[in-house]
């Protein structure tokens, strides 16, 4: 059974590589749900990101290179803004900085109107450098260090979401030494687990994250917090998953956290804001149909009120953290192909495969999920027939794969460049420096220009932590 980014009970949601088209040329058309918005080709077939040929980008900052379509991100963060807008005009989208983060990309959340969520102090000391105010910041995390949480009370950070019964005890005793009253969310696990378009709901939390409704440990760390004169409780927090094609297990979701927020508000204890976390999907492959953003947003809206109204209260103020559904579309790798080898499988088809000058130092997602991606040829177009691909990385690791299956042109030649859609989240924020490759730059384009957003590493970069690597 292959796996599945939601864990082995998901591993049957898989993709296949299809039957191949007649010809590559027809992978000339770009689909507008997996490729940036300004994705297009240019009249010798190269492929054009943000007015930027992708020829002329390897050849100026190298590949592996990721490019990030700022008109993209800013137009999908300003859909988020719109469609969840609250009339306070308090922030109440938050660009998740997990998925990827950059001063650059802060500075384009911030003035798209969105705060940051942000869940370390890394991410956190990044967000302020990209000239985002403590007051539009949230802060998450299952293990904050005593430093993270005083840094984030230093910094003003407008929420902290405590995730355990100790961590009560640590966020009060940082804001009593400075004379604070933190303003805080309590995470709830509600036992409803959600993955495009499916939901497993259970009675038991089995997870690190939040605290469990079920057991009784999210209403004591609520009565805990309201009861520390160093705390101000602000409401509840849940986050059920990734890749939500649908509101299906929010509805789960809200209903069981409603639950409890209606009966603190019996009890005498307000809940002013309700934050339903992420987890928004997007497309990777054709196939994939997450839900538009308005209507998400709409449909949580109603799913709220419908909760709220059966419980017999008033509606929160709603928080929400999208984070890939911002970057991931936005962003693509381009690779440089190197190594072709065909392989014969059973019954005689042949397999190719592509080697590429990245891997799972840059794309670390299709050998911990085996997810699926789209990748086309990006420095020409071809007429020749297709073939069944595997596109692999340059590791030293067998599971070193970047593309399963794909169908590319039978003339593909080293030199080629290859493009993969759908990269601008969890790829360079979770990439490492396996057998000691450089970490690939990221380049921002928009309207034929370009910025540097992270530059890429070099050896220099690679020796700087080694002592042993310091001229005597």
């Amino acid at each position: 059974m292959r796996a599945h980014p939601a864990g082995p009970r998901h591993g049957d949601v898989v993709a296949n590589p299809g039957p191949p088209p007649r010809r590559a040329q027809s992978g000339v058309a770009l689909d507008p749900a997996v490729w940036p918005t300004t994705a297009e080709r240019d009249g010798s077939g190269a492929l054009v990101i943000g007015g930027c040929d992708l020829r002329d980008l390897a050849a100026e900052f190298g590949t592996p290179l990721f490019v990030l379509d700022e008109e993209d991100f800013r137009s999908r963060a300003a859909q988020f803004r719109i469609a969840y807008a609250d009339p306070s005009g308090t922030a109440n989208v938050y660009y998740a900085a997990k998925a990827f983060l950059a001063t650059a990309v802060a500075r384009w959340a911030v003035e798209e109107g969105l705060g940051i969520d942000v869940a370390s102090g890394g991410e956190l000391a990044v967000a302020l450098a990209g000239g985002c105010d403590g007051a539009r910041l949230l802060q998450h995390g299952n293990n904050k260090s005593r430093a993270e949480i005083a840094a984030a009370l230093d910094a003003g950070v407008a929420r902290i979401v405590v995730d355990s019964l100790p961590e009560v005890d640590l966020v009060a005793a940082e804001a009593s030494a400075r004379g604070l009253r933190a303003d805080v969310l309590v995470r709830v696990t509600v036992g409803v687990e959600a993955h495009t378009h499916e939901f497993i709901a259970t009675a038991h939390e089995d997870q690190k994250f939040g605290l469990s409704l079920a057991s009784g440990a999210a209403e004591e760390a609520v009565r805990k917090v309201v009861d520390d004169p160093a705390l101000r409780f602000r409401g509840l927090h849940s986050h059920i998953g990734s890749q939500i094609f649908d509101a299906s297990g929010f509805e789960v979701a809200a209903a069981r956290v409603i639950s409890l927020a209606g009966r603190l508000v019996r009890a005498g204890i307000g809940v002013e804001e309700l934050d339903l976390g992420g987890g928004m999907g997007i497309a990777y492959v054709p196939d994939d149909d997450p839900i538009p953003v308005s209507e998400m947003a709409d449909a949580l809206r109603r799913i709220v009120a419908d909760a709220c109204a059966r419980e017999g209260i008033g509606v929160p103020r709603l928080l929400f953290e999208p984070g890939r559904a911002i970057v991931g579309p936005a962003g693509i790798t381009v690779y440089e192909v190197g190594t072709i080898k065909p392989v014969e499988l059973d019954h005689g088809q042949v397999r190719t495969y592509v080697s590429v000058d990245g891997g799972m130092s840059d794309n670390v997602r299709t050998a911990l999920y085996d997810a699926d991606y789209t990748v086309v040829l990006a420095n020409r177009v071809s007429d020749a027939e297709s073939m069944l691909c595997r596109v692999v990385g340059k590791h030293c690791e067998s599971g070193d794969v970047v593309v399963r299956d794909a169908w590319l042109p039978a003339d593909l030649a080293p030199g080629d460049l290859l493009a993969l859609a759908a990269t601008g989240a969890y790829c360079r924020s979770m990439a490492s420096q396996y057998n000691y490759l450089p970490r690939p730059a990221v380049v921002g384009v928009r309207g034929g220009s370009t910025r540097v957003v992270l530059r890429r590493e070099t050896p220099r970069d690679l020796l700087a932590l080694d002592p042993g690597a310091e001229p005597e």
